[in-house]
This record gives structure tokens, C-alpha cells and sequence, in this order.
């Protein structure tokens, strides 16, 4: 074929050189046979291409192949819906599968950190929307988890040095997931939370949803009930007895030493870079039980510290080589779907049940990062296979639940709404 004169560069070019769409050609958007399409066949660097440098003859995303993209993106929509929702959700699975598919430590960690990110920044601007941002305590913790990021990454690397950050990582994880799923589970199932004694008649639902841990209303969390937050037991202790100045006052109308907000972000900023997450199911929590902030405001909050300490986070991993874009896109292109779809539950979800199920995820993730460690020390495959499948499980019965839960209120809504017309 002719190539066309430099004057006469069409939209639609073959075997010419610019053309945005090209057959033969170098530099195309779409380009066949080309260097450098977008998206490319038998081309080399394309975003999404078919036959490139990613793999002879299929269709690939930064290299990974369509049934780990098409499995990454299902992945990402639940966890997407469990982030958006919970305030946390997101690498605390993501790595452990990870790791459980056989990833190096380094690269699970990093791109469970760039995919937390990404899924925080759209989760927080919906709950920005609900007013459940307590920008004061969230700038005051960037600091503190920034520096604690740094130092994690730096253990992860020595780690793997010595050989040890994958059994280690993994420890960890059960340790946490285990802990903190049996506390959630035990808050939930027995009733006995920060909102102990401050039902009344006219809101005891509403009084018990906010006594879970991360059971709540958070359709309730404009603003305007926080004057009646009533913090936990171990919350009040902390800032009756750690009183160093300076003081701050917090949204609910909380005050507590900045050094204890400052010692929360260190510690969780120290994990996040450990374990490649977020911090969320470590920080969520612990603004609750150790700052007193109320529970709508520690969610939404928590997703904007998340943005942070995600977004520098997974710089710092990018930087040494730790983020696979294979990974990370399919994985975010299916949670900017489910993050919208968890915060928007949040809005009409009193989560009380769902409390249960989120603490017994927790559990299973624990069993589950066990047992696929234990199976790749024995060498047992079944052991690693059964590892994975209670993570993917576990997250998509409670990623289902709130769907369904979400789905039923709004239909009671609209019959009670169309019953009083």
C-alpha cells in the first residue's frame, strides 16, 4: 500500500506513520502490526493489547493475561463495595490473594497499596457528599502514618532480603484479621458497644446500630446526632488519662491528646507499609476504641487519611519496582463500580446484621492466609487452593449481603412511601 503524503495524515490511516487509527503503521491509537498503539494487536506497548510484548497471541492488560484480568476486575467490584461501605475492605484481601497466587511479597504489598488508593479517592468523595470527613483528625494523622509507611516499606525490603517477608507478612495478617475479627464479631453479637444506655424510646434501633463497632446508621451521620456520641469504655479511659497538651477538640465533640492521635497514626502507618493496605480494618477501629471518634465519622475519615497514606504508599513501592499495573487496573476498573455502590449503601444500610458477617470475613481471611501458609510450606496445593477460595468467598457473601440488604430497603421504601401517597 501507499503511505500518504505528511500534508494528507488521515484520521484512518494504513500503513502510514500518526494515523489515529493504523493498520502497519507506528504511533496509532488503535494500531494493527503498529509500535505504540493505545490498544494494540500484534503491537508492542499498548495499553490493552492482543499478541504484544504481553503475551503471544492473547489478549493482555500490562501483561496479565484475560483470565486473571476478568478475575482481578470481579475482585475489584467486591472489594470496591466492602471499601466503600466499611471504611476498609480493600488490601487486607487483596495482598493475601496475592501472595496466595504467587506473587513476590514486594509486588503484592506495592499494588495492594496502589489499588487501595485509587479506591479511596472515589469512596471518599461520596462520603465527603454524606459529611462524614473529620478533616482535622485526618490531616492531623497524615503526618504520623506517613512516617510510619516509610519505615514498613524498609522492613518489608530487609525482610525479603533475608528471605523471610512472605511468612512474616502472612503472620501478621492472621494475627490482625484473627484479633480484630473476633472483637468485631464479639461487639456485635453482644450488643455492647459505644452506644451502651443512650437508647431511648423514640430510637433504639437507632441507639443499638451505633453501640456496634461498625454497626451503624451511617445515613445518620450528618452532623447533626454527633452532640449525643457517647465514646466507648477503653475510648473515655484513654483521654481521662493521657491528657499531654496539646489538646484538640474533634467532631462529636471529642477531645483528646494529640499524641494519641499522633502514637494511632504511627502504629497504623507502620502496618500499612508492612502489609501493603490501606490501614483501614487496623485504623477504623482503632479511631473508634482508642481516639473515641464517632463510628460515620471514623469511616469517612479514614478513607481520607486512606487517600494519603494509599497515594504515598504506593509511590514509594512504585519507586522500587513493587506496583504491577497488571494487576492494579483490572483490579481498580471493577472497584469504581463497587466503591459507588457501598457508599451509596450507606446512606439506606442499617448494618447492624451485616456487622456479623463483616467480623466473621475477617476471621475467615485469618484461616485463610493460615492455611495457604501452611500449604506452601508442606508443599500441599489443596492447602494454598482452599486458602484462596475462603478469601473470594468470604468477601463475596458479605459484599452480597450489603447488595441484597441495600436492595430490600429501598424497596420497602418506595411501598411505605407509595402506601402513604
Amino acid at each position: 500500500m501507499t503511505a500518504l503524503g505528511a500534508s494528507d495524515v488521515p484520521i484512518d490511516g494504513v500503513s502510514d506513520g500518526g494515523g489515529l487509527i493504523g493498520v502497519d503503521g507506528i504511533g496509532g491509537l488503535i494500531g494493527v502490526d503498529g509500535i505504540g498503539g493505545l490498544i494494540g494487536v500484534d503491537g508492542i506497548g499498548g495499553l490493552v493489547g492482543v499478541g504484544s510484548l504481553g503475551g503471544a497471541g492473547e489478549f493482555t492488560v500490562f501483561g496479565t493475561g484475560p483470565e486473571m484480568a476478568a478475575l482481578f476486575v470481579g475482585f475489584g467490584l467486591v472489594v470496591g463495595i466492602l471499601f466503600g461501605f466499611f471504611g476498609m475492605g480493600g488490601s487486607f484481601l487483596v495482598t493475601p490473594a496475592l501472595l496466595l497466587f504467587g506473587y513476590r511479597p514486594s509486588v503484592a504489598v506495592g499494588s495492594g497499596m496502589a489499588f487501595v488508593f485509587g479506591t479511596a479517592v472515589i469512596a471518599t468523595l461520596k462520603h465527603h457528599d454524606l459529611g462524614q470527613v473529620d478533616y482535622k483528625l485526618g490531616g492531623l494523622m497524615i503526618v504520623g502514618t506517613t512516617v510510619g509507611i516509610e519505615i514498613g516499606r524498609l522492613t518489608v525490603f530487609r525482610l525479603q532480603d533475608i528471605g523471610l517477608a512472605g511468612g512474616v507478612i502472612n503472620a501478621v495478617y492472621v494475627l490482625l484479621l484473627g484479633g480484630i475479627g473476633a472483637m468485631v464479631t464479639r461487639d456485635a453479637l453482644s450488643d455492647d458497644g459505644d452506644g451502651e444506655g443512650e437508647e431511648d424510646d423514640a430510637g433504639s434501633n437507632e441507639g443499638s446500630s451505633e453501640s456496634h463497632g461498625h454497626g451503624h446508621d451511617h445515613g445518620d451521620a450528618d452532623g447533626g446526632d454527633l452532640s449525643n456520641h457517647t465514646p466507648p469504655a477503653i475510648a473515655k479511659r484513654i483521654q481521662e488519662t493521657v491528657r499531654i497538651p496539646p489538646m484538640v477538640t474533634l467532631r462529636g465533640d471529642v477531645r483528646v491528646s494529640v499524641w494519641v492521635i499522633t502514637a494511632v497514626a504511627l502504629s497504623t502507618g507502620f502496618l500499612s507499609g508492612l502489609l501493603g493496605v490501606g490501614g483501614g480494618f487496623i485504623r477504623m477501629p482503632a479511631m473508634i476504641y482508642a481516639i473515641g471518634a464517632p463510628v460515620p465519622v471514623a469511616v469517612g475519615t479514614d478513607l481520607f487519611e486512606i487517600v494519603f497514606s494509599g497515594g504515598i504508599g504506593s509511590y514509594l513501592y512504585g519507586q522500587s519496582g513493587g506496583v504491577d499495573l497488571g494487576i492494579v487496573v483490572p483490579l481498580l476498573f471493577g472497584s469504581a463500580l463497587g466503591a459507588r455502590v457501598g457508599s451509596a449503601a450507606t446512606a439506606v444500610v442499617d448494618s447492624d446484621g451485616i456487622t456479623v458477617y463483616f467480623g466473621g470475613m475477617l476471621l475467615a481471611g485469618a484461616v485463610a492466609v493460615a492455611v495457604g501458609e501452611i500449604g506452601g510450606l508442606l508443599g500441599i496445593a489443596l492447602l494454598e487452593t482452599v486458602g484462596l477460595v475462603l478469601v473470594l468467598g468470604a468477601a463475596v457473601a458479605v459484599a452480597g449481603a450489603i447488595v441484597v440488604t441495600t436492595l430490600r430497603r429501598l424497596r420497602t421504601g418506595s411501598r411505605t412511601a407509595s402506601v402513604a401517597e
